[in-house]
């Protein structure tokens, strides 16, 4: 994993980026059965990575992603075309193109998303998944076709490394149904299993992994209360540690972990403080952390590093530019974003990111492809920025 050094802060970002109109096109064909014998999909989205790639090295981020193109449903979601064992039921009690089922942000603004839900570009509610047999990987030949799309797009390009992100454990169907297990346990590890088959594809490949996580924080507005902090907390490290079965036998330093709170721009009042379960980010064998750190409600939090110590070797990737907004940040304030990380924890320790997706999926983007670049530009100058400012206290220190 490359690092910042001297007076240059790296750059990157979480990975799904929005989708192309065409890209977008052939989806929409698939989705309602009008697709043809494949080629025009291939070819389109060997077309529309090789553009995103280029797209990110011109603008200058460092260490780029193939914008999660290869995904067909959500971030979370495309995993069920590639794992066995599990049956999709229609869902009861929910109101499609619903963004979130349940939790207590929506019940206590059940008007706002009562409005925003028509908003957001979800096409109808997908249903619930059930495991009723054994989960197995069978996703070789998808996340091959990833790994081709990438590596052909990365031909002739300069960045310093690029990243493929995948779903972790807790993400993949959070609210489905064991149905085969045993004993819960059984079921989660039983995914994690399954899910090392990719991950250890995506590092063999030469990539960095990246684990996606938005559903670990999430799952606590879900069931806090009734349930309390402690069994919160219980639920989570079951699934770290299915995570970390995972990762077993993946070099900590070609793996970095991603959280959220959810990328959907709302109140997000009950959201889990990042204090509560920092510890448990911690835990995970991961050698760099990719944390919300720029929306309003935990901005704050970047504190949390002065009493938190992070381990050594470890990086952190702050989201200093936020998925959620159509602002773009002004470079100067993602600079003292960045400055803010760095002087707690060390420049070569610190690398640039975003919040979040632009993109929760094909159909779904959070600010306009235009803004979604700007932002991406004011990350680039904001970090050349805190770079050349840390450069110049070193030297006067020095």
């Amino acid at each position: 994993m490359k690092r910042s050094t001297g007076m240059r802060i790296l750059c990157t970002h979480v990975g799904s980026l929005i989708r192309p109109p065409e890209l977008v096109a052939c989806l929409r064909a698939i989705e309602n059965d009008q697709h043809d014998d494949g080629m025009a999909w291939s070819n389109c989205l060997t077309d529309s990575v090789a553009r995103v790639v280029r797209e990110q090295s011109e603008v200058g981020i460092d260490i780029v992603s193939d914008g999660e193109f290869g995904k067909p449903a959500s971030w979370s979601r495309y995993m069920m075309e590639r794992l066995t064992g599990f049956e999709q039921r229609s869902a009861t009690g929910l109101n499609p193109g619903e963004v979130v089922a349940r939790g207590r942000d929506r019940e206590q603004f059940a008007e706002f998303y009562a409005e925003y839900d028509k908003t957001q570009g979800f096409t109808g509610t997908k249903g619930n998944w059930a495991c009723v047999g054994p989960i197995a990987y069978t996703g070789h030949s998808l996340i091959q076709r990833d790994i081709g799309n990438l590596k052909a797009a990365l031909r002739g390009i300069t960045v310093e490394e690029a990243f493929m992100p995948a779903v972790a454990p807790a993400s993949v169907a959070p609210d489905g149904k064991n149905e085969y297990y045993h004993q819960n346990e059984d079921f989660i590890f039983a995914v994690a299993e399954a899910l090392r088959e990719e991950y250890r594809a995506i590092v063999d490949a030469g990539f960095l992994l990246q684990v996606d996580d938005a559903h670990l924080p999430i799952m606590y507005e879900r069931m806090v209360p009734p349930a309390t902090l402690a069994e919160y907390r219980a639920w989570a490290e079951l699934r770290i540690d299915a995570l970390n079965h995972a990762l077993d036998g993946i070099p900590e330093d070609r793996v970095r972990y991603h959280i959220c709170w959810g990328s959907w721009n709302a109140p997000h009042t009950a959201d889990v403080p990042l204090n509560e379960i920092a510890d448990l980010v911690l835990r995970v064998h991961a050698g760099a952390y990719a944390i919300e750190a720029a929306n309003p409600r935990h901005e704050h939090e970047w504190r949390i590093w002065e009493t938190i110590r992070l381990p050594p070797g470890k990086v952190l990737i702050p989201g200093v530019i936020s998925h959620v907004t159509n602002v773009v940040e002004h470079p100067e304030l993602v600079a003292q974003r960045i400055a803010r990380f760095v002087g707690l924890v060390g420049a070569e320790n610190v690398i640039a990111g975003t919040d979040c997706g632009f993109a929760q999926g094909p159909f779904v983007q959070r600010v306009h492809p235009t803004i979604m670049w700007a932002k991406l530009r004011a990350l680039v100058q904001g970090a050349q920025l805190a770079g050349q400012s840390h450069f110049k206290t070193c030297s006067v220190s020095g």
